[in-house]
């Protein structure tokens, strides 16, 4: 995957029991882009900041399946 506008490739990985990391070059659906080249995105969807990560995931004892 790369970035729209720059060609800097983007990666995402999912952190163990917490977020997924977005790093890159790239802009969200909903047109808003990120002032930072790595961003944690919630995937316990219980953050308050959604579409990003507030911790919250540790206090609800969000688990992600193991993987291996």
């Amino acid at each position: 995957m790369t970035g729209a506008a720059s060609g800097v490739p983007v990666t995402i990985t999912p952190c163990p029991n917490g977020p997924l990391l977005v790093r890159g070059d790239f802009r969200l659906d909903d047109g808003s882009e990120p002032h930072r080249r790595t961003v944690a995105l919630c995937r316990c969807g219980v953050s308050t900041i959604k579409p990003y990560c507030d911790g919250t995931h540790k206090l609800v004892g969000f688990r992600t399946e193991d993987e291996g």
